[in-house]
C-alpha cells in the first residue's frame, strides 16, 4: 500500500510565528513612538539644559571671583608682612638670570673663539681700516680726476 502525502498550497501558518511578527511589530511601534514624544519635548528639554548651564555659569564666575579676591588679599597680606616691596622681590629673581646670562655669554664667546670665529672688537678695528681705507682711496682718486687725459686722435685714410 502506497501512503500519498497530501498536495499543500504552501507552507502551513505557525501560530509562533504570528506571535513574533505581531510582536515586532509593537516593538516598532512603540519605538515611533518614542521617537515622536523625544522630538516633541526635545526643545524643552534643550531649553531647559541651556537655562541650566547659564545659571551653573554664573555660579562658576562668581565663585572664581570670589577665590581670586582672595588670594589677591593673602598676597598683599604677606608681602606686606614681609616688608618686601615687588620690586624688592622682582630685583632678587632677576640677580640669578643676570648671572646665568653672563655665563652663557662667557661660554658662547669661547666656542666662537674656538671656532675661529672674530670677536666684535676685531670686527670693530677692520671697520674702521675700511673706512680709513676708503678716504684715501677716495683722496687718490680726486687727485687722479684733477689731472686731464691726453686726448690722441686717429686718423682714418681716405680713399
Amino acid at each position: 500500500m502506497s501512503t500519498k502525502k497530501p498536495a499543500t498550497s504552501g507552507p502551513t501558518p505557525n501560530p509562533a510565528s504570528g506571535l513574533v511578527q505581531e510582536s515586532a511589530q509593537q516593538i516598532w511601534l512603540a519605538g515611533l513612538g518614542a521617537f515622536a514624544k523625544a522630538q516633541e519635548e526635545g526643545s524643552k528639554v534643550f531649553q531647559g539644559l541651556v537655562k541650566e548651564g547659564l545659571d551653573l555659569q554664573r555660579q562658576t564666575k562668581v565663585a572664581a571671583e570670589e577665590k581670586l579676591a582672595e588670594a589677591t588679599s593673602k598676597l598683599r597680606s604677606l608681602a606686606e608682612a614681609s616688608n618686601l616691596s615687588v620690586s624688592t622681590l622682582s630685583a632678587k629673581a632677576a640677580q640669578p638670570w643676570d648671572k646665568l646670562e653672563t655665563i652663557f655669554e662667557e661660554r658662547v664667546d669661547k666656542a666662537l673663539k674656538h671656532l675661529g670665529v672674530p670677536a666684535l672688537q676685531e670686527f670693530e678695528a677692520l671697520k674702521a681700516e675700511v673706512a680709513a681705507l676708503k678716504k684715501k682711496v677716495a683722496t687718490l682718486e680726486g687727485g687722479a680726476k684733477s689731472v686731464k687725459p691726453v686726448r690722441t686722435v686717429k686718423k682714418t685714410p681716405t680713399t
